[in-house]
């Protein structure tokens, strides 16, 4: 199994998003897809939230590919505590 990691800005990622950034999905409609069928796990169970929120340190595991989220800078501006 192919392992990679994914650096995101801010506090979380939604799954379907996740898939697609990291080329498992080749498209938002085939990322949603996965995890309608139940082929997805977030920190080794099923996922069946296509929105669901992946944090920095949670793995996800889909298509032979194990995804670690790190952490990066955080996100700063108006409203983003910056």
């Amino acid at each position: 199994m192919e392992t990679m990691a994914l650096e995101i800005r801010g506090e979380w990622i939604e799954l379907h998003q996740l898939l697609k950034v990291t080329g498992i999905a080749g498209s938002g409609g085939e990322a949603k897809g996965m995890v309608s069928e139940g082929v997805v796990q977030v920190d080794g169970e099923r996922e069946l939230r296509k929105a669901a929120k992946v944090r920095v340190g949670q793995v996800v595991v889909a298509g032979g590919v194990r995804v670690e989220v790190k952490g990066g800078e955080p996100l700063t501006g108006k409203g983003l505590g910056g």
